[in-house]
């Protein structure tokens, strides 16, 4: 049996931190002891059984003797913080990354995943046993560097929930068709782990896969009970496959909340196994009704402890202070580490770099930020809780742009960002002046931030008099059953389409080059794109735009000449420009820096990281 300070678990998720070797290093060591001083245990990221089988190329690997010391320094700084620490053994299977050379590919089929990816090695009997030994292998290593228990994913569409789900598995032999056939192989890797060493076992499951042919709840609660009598400690319930529904296995803001929860409350239910509860517990107030809803199971928090380290500190009553919200985006967690950078968080600046010490200034210094969007709002925190008095000098609404990012289609976790951020510049003493910040106004500071963000590009086309741009998305009522023209496929393009689709609006976006969205998070890119096709959405690419007679737009596509007709709107999302002019004014006679938009056009995340970077060194 487990015994744990309390019942809360953070979630295995890949960070991204090793160096290439499968070690771990400080990176990891500083993430991972932020996030063990209130919760029951940790579960570090997805440990690869062998360097052939990496899902990504900085992962850590529990493999051979190299990487001994550093697991056991892991476990160590876990431990220190007073959790318990579980080790995540997977196989990828057929989901092994192509693009890391020398990659293995095997699975129950010999079909590849449907989203892309090698076609894998159907698997012989002498395969699976090889798997089990690199199973029994790994919690053998497990055991001797300290780890507590250990937690076997049989879920996500991983190796071996590929032989579980009907929708992978093709075999006709004792391993595929029915249920006990399908469950066998997994089956044997948790029996033998079992009987190979004395740690408790966590077995982690897809209550469903959410696709039509796959696993569904029946069937994994036919696997719980299975479990169950094997003894394992609890089942650990998500949803989807990285395979075919990855919004589901990362529980992003494109998909309904609490569907993860009913599948735990089911399994439970029907075999009497202990579950953990996992899937956006991000707030104290589900927090607090999950507790009650399941008095005796594990709550798994996941991406809320990377926006909050101290998040479960605030659900236990300890840290009174208000969380930092989860914005279930993905656009840190899981881009970050898709693009290399490693793991990040869009309303965390400092996850990835928790190595860095915030230290008070040495002198305390009076500072003016103007521009209260997400860049000035973090520029004023940081530089506040660094010792220096801030005037935060604002004309509009504070948020600026971000006020607007919540207005379309499943984006609504993104409203609690500005009240988060506005409160906090509030509690810890930050001056907001409510008028236009002009150059004259700031010759008494010490140092001026300009966080003036950026403003619509607006091309230069004969006729183009009548438009809107993002700010469209303000409207108390936006526009409906119009013939909507959006010239610019980025992210604005396509999140105005989004927001106006629901509204009957007949869309066309217009795109100088190919790759609508270009600039997104990749799964909101997928689902917005999906969602504009199914809606009918006109897609013109490699179209420049060149005249505009009322109501008709006039384009040329490739070499061909293009005519948009009955155009009752035009909405322009060509790209924004840096708002700069005041750091020119300022030039000699304050310090000045500039952040976020206002020095380098990015997007939410970037802007936040700009301005905490530039503002803890001042």
């Amino acid at each position: 049996m487990l015994k744990l300070r309390n019942r809360y678990l953070f979630a295995p998720i890949k960070t991204g931190f090793s160096d290439g070797s499968g070690v771990v290093t400080d990176r990891h060591l500083s993430f991972y002891r932020e996030r063990s001083r209130h919760v029951g245990a940790v579960i570090p990221e997805p440990l690869y059984l062998d360097p052939g089988l990496r899902e990504i190329p900085t992962q850590i690997g529990i493999d051979s003797k190299d990487k001994e010391e550093g697991l056991k320094e892991l476990v160590k700084t876990i431990h220190e913080g007073g959790a318990g620490a579980i080790a995540h053994l997977n196989h990828p299977g057929r989901m092994a990354n192509p693009r890391i050379p020398g990659n293995l590919f095997i699975s129950s089929t010999d079909r590849p995943c449907e989203n892309g990816g090698a076609a894998p090695v159907r698997m012989e009997e002498s395969g699976m046993e090889a798997v089990v030994s690199l199973f029994t292998d790994a919690a053998i290593f497990a055991e001797k560097v300290g780890f507590d228990a250990l937690e076997l994913q049989l879920g996500h569409g991983y190796l071996l929930a590929q032989f579980l789900s009907p929708g992978v598995n093709d075999r006709d032999d004792a391993y595929g068709g029915s249920f006990e056939n399908r469950a066998r192989f997994p089956l044997m890797v948790v029996d033998a782990v079992r009987e190979t060493v004395d740690l408790p076992i966590l077995v982690r499951v897809s209550g469903s896969e959410m696709i039509p042919e796959g696993i569904h709840i029946d069937e994994t609660v036919r696997l719980a009970r299975v479990l169950n009598e094997r003894g394992i400690e609890a089942v650990h319930v998500s949803a989807g496959t990285v395979c075919s529904t990855p919004p589901w296995d990362f529980q992003h803001m494109f998909v309904p909340m609490g569907k993860t929860w009913d599948f735990a409350e089911e399994i439970r239910e029907k075999t009497g196994v202990k579950v953990a509860v996992v899937g956006r517990i991000s707030d104290l107030e589900h927090a607090a009704q999950l507790e009650k809803r399941f008095p005796d199971a594990y709550l798994a928090v996941g991406r809320a402890l990377v926006a909050d380290p101290d998040f479960i500190g605030k659900c236990l009553g300890s840290i009174p202070e208000p969380v930092r919200p989860c914005l279930a985006c993905s656009e840190g967690c899981l881009g970050g580490v898709r693009s290399g950078l490693g793991l990040r968080c869009l309303v965390n600046p400092r996850v990835g770099r928790e190595k860095l010490e915030d230290a008070p200034a040495q002198a305390p210094r009076s500072f003016a930020v103007v521009g209260a969007g997400l860049a000035g709002l973090q520029a004023s925190l940081t530089l506040r809780e660094r010792g220096h008095s801030v005037d935060l000098f604002e004309r509009d609404e504070v948020g600026g742009q971000f006020n607007l990012a919540w207005r379309t289609p499943n984006k609504e976790s993104m409203s609690k960002l500005v009240p988060y951020m506005k409160n906090a510049v509030d509690r810890i003493g930050v001056r907001i002046i409510s008028s236009e910040a002009r150059a004259g106004d700031l010759q008494g500071y010490d140092g001026v931030v300009v966080a003036t963000g950026a403003r619509p590009r607006i091309p230069d086309i004969p006729g183009l008099d009548d438009y809107r741009v993002y700010d469209i998305l303000g409207d108390k009522e936006l526009p409906r059953d119009k013939n909507v023209l959006i010239i610019g496929g980025g992210l604005i393009g396509v999140d105005v389409a989004t927001a106006l689709i629901p509204r009957g609006n007949r869309i066309t976006i217009a795109k100088r080059t190919t790759d609508f969205g270009e600039d997104m998070e990749a799964i909101a890119k997928t689902l917005s794109l999906k969602m504009m096709k199914e809606n009918g959405t006109t897609f013109s690419d490699h179209t420049s735009i060149y005249r505009i007679e009322g109501n008709r737009v006039f384009a040329r596509r490739d070499d061909e000449e293009i005519v948009f007709e009955d155009i009752d709107l035009i909405v322009i999302s060509t790209g924004m420009s840096s708002v700069d002019y005041l750091a020119r004014e300022l030039s000699g006679s304050v310090p000045v820096w500039l952040v976020g938009d206002a020095r380098d056009v990015g997007n939410a995340r970037t802007a936040i990281e700009d301005s905490y970077l530039t503002a803890r060194e001042l």
